[in-house]
């Protein structure tokens, strides 16, 4: 391996590190019961994370270690840091019940992965997802505690979807129901990077505006849609 290409890849497995740092410091914030700092450090870890895959392709720096190393980092962030999250923000008043299910995220998520590494083929491409990311099902439980965890609890109704959703994400990982790779815009023209940008722009501010409750609705449309799609290829006989 030449010295440039090993620098390069450096960079990517930088990045990568930052996404398990997040989820290290996401669970002590969790064990300081510093639930919304808990919620944005798994945020923080999701950028790191895109921001590594989208450094990969564009300095042609995939390889088998940082595939191991993304899946590593993401069982910490995505599956330790948002079980921990769900157990001490909530699970913990159901004592061994709430110990179980708040595992579900971890335990569905690190088979999720394990799943994902020995089915990948080629390192440079991606299609469509195998069950749900484990990213995008932290993603939607976390913003669910951090918009809705207020006075030392989640707020009713919410505490009630809690358990439920954790339940249906866990399922949903290790299912086989496909969902969309997020589109590579870097080749993309110059219209539809400038469209993405707008749209990220729009959801930023959203999120702002709202307190992240938006954030939260938006990765669970993007759950459904997967789930309503899956049937309507099954009746079309797509798939």
């Amino acid at each position: 391996m030449s010295k440039t290409l090993s620098f390069k890849s450096s960079i990517a497995n930088f990045i990568t590190s930052l996404n398990i740092f997040c989820g290290f410091v996401s669970i002590v914030y969790t064990s300081q019961n510093e639930f919304k700092l808990a919620a944005i450090f798994i945020i923080l870890a999701a950028i790191f994370d895109t921001i590594d895959g989208l450094i990969a392709r564009l300095l042609d720096t995939s390889s088998r270690f940082g595939v191991e190393l993304d899946s590593l980092s993401d069982v910490v962030s995505f599956g330790a840091a948002p079980s921990f999250l769900v157990y001490k923000s909530y699970g913990y008043q159901f004592e061994t019940i709430g110990i179980i299910i708040s595992s579900f995220l971890l335990l569905a998520g690190a088979m999720r992965l394990a799943r994902f590494n020995i089915l990948i083929v080629d390192l440079k491409s991606k299609g469509d997802f195998t069950g749900l990311p484990i990213p995008l099902s932290a993603l939607t439980i976390t913003t669910l505690i951090y918009s809705y965890y207020q006075e030392n609890q989640i707020i009713t109704p919410y505490n009630n979807f809690v358990f439920p959703l954790v339940i249906i994400l866990s399922l949903l990982m290790v299912s086989k129901i496909k969902y969309r790779a997020l589109p590579n815009i870097i080749h993309k023209k110059f219209v539809v990077k400038i469209s993405w940008f707008f749209i990220l722009v729009f959801i930023l501010i959203s999120a702002i505006v709202t307190n992240g409750k938006f954030l939260f609705y938006v990765f669970l449309s993007l759950v459904i849609f997967g789930i309503l799609r899956h049937i309507y290829l099954k009746i079309s006989k797509k798939i």
